[in-house]
């Protein structure tokens, strides 16, 4: 079915993507995988959709469909490995795929998701990679009531787990760098923040069931281990194009896990979307037009965006 794009968001993978810093980038690159628009026109098997519909697409928009992880809506781990929205070979049609920043977008049913109509439409955006990315690890990791969950950075990652954790009933605690975005955290419900520069604080800190670690540059990471509870686990969903060294010793002491999480399923895309409109959750956004793109990749490569840009497609059309 097609969809005539209304907006998108723009996602630090995006940035590596046009980068190509983990290698493999097919150009010319057609990026972002935070799509919402409006079905325009459907195909004859089309059972799920109408037209008029809200649609979303995020970085899923093909898979085996055989494999066990397939069937058990875990689209994100097929055998055979998923379609990403871009530059990605098309295994059905050929070619390489593109995203968010084009008119609009053809894709399968059965990797859309419906938009719930209480949800702004910008700020929904981010929630089809950035919220789908924290949710499911929290979620996997049982966040809830009487746990203790740390989140590590506050960006677009980050600013969504904080809102999702605690509709989850977590105590969440942020950890930061800076000072102005400490003051951010607790804005937007944040019940602890700590300066992961001074010391003297990380060793207050009370320990934690789960450190969520969004960061996408390189970082020390066994300062977080040592947060941990017995059976903690430090969950990587940031994507650092250098690997990051971990003391064996930090993770065999308490039975440690050093963990990763990538984005989620198709249905649980679907959870996700339905949770933030319950509890009233969309991205803290900055909305722009198309001719400010290349503005925004490079402010987003300086961490100049508070906390996600989302292109405003129909100013474009």
């Amino acid at each position: 079915m097609e969809i005539d794009i209304l907006y998108c968001g723009i996602c630090h993978s995006d940035l590596h993507a046009v980068h190509n810093d983990w290698g493999g980038t097919v150009y010319p690159i057609v990026p972002s995988h935070e799509i919402i628009g409006k079905i325009t026109k459907i195909g004859e098997g089309v059972t799920k959709f109408k037209v008029g519909d809200l649609a979303g697409v995020g970085c899923i928009v093909d898979s085996c469909r055989e494999c066990d992880h397939c069937h058990d809506g875990n689209e994100q781990f097929c055998d055979k490995g998923w379609t990403v929205v871009f530059n990605s070979p098309d295994k059905k049609h050929g070619g390489i795929t593109y995203g968010g920043f084009s008119e609009s977008i053809i894709v399968d049913e059965n990797y859309v998701v419906n938009i719930p109509e209480t949800l702004d439409l910008a700020g929904a955006a981010p929630i089809l990679c950035a919220g789908i990315t924290v949710y499911s690890p929290l979620k996997h990791w049982k966040t809830g009531p009487g746990k203790n969950v740390g989140i590590i950075g506050l960006g677009g990652l980050g600013h969504m787990a904080i809102k999702i954790a605690k509709a989850m009933g977590a105590y969440v605690t942020v950890f930061t760098i800076s000072q102005a975005k400490a003051e951010d955290a607790e804005r937007l419900g944040a019940d602890k923040v700590v300066l992961s520069s001074d010391a003297g604080q990380m060793k207050n800190c009370p320990k934690q069931d789960m450190i969520l670690d969004t960061v996408s540059a390189k970082h020390n990471v066994n300062v977080y281990l040592n947060l941990l509870k017995v059976d903690g686990s430090l969950v990587l969903v940031g994507l650092p194009n250098e690997p990051l060294e971990v003391g064996a010793f930090n993770v065999v002491n308490g039975r440690k896990s050093f963990s990763g999480s990538n984005i989620g399923g198709i249905a649980e895309t679907k959870e996700v979307l339905d949770f933030c409109a319950e509890h009233n959750i969309t991205a803290e956004i900055e909305l722009i037009n198309p001719e400010q793109i290349n503005e925004a990749f490079e402010r987003l490569e300086k961490s100049e965006v508070k906390y996600r840009f989302v292109v405003d497609m129909k100013s474009f059309k």
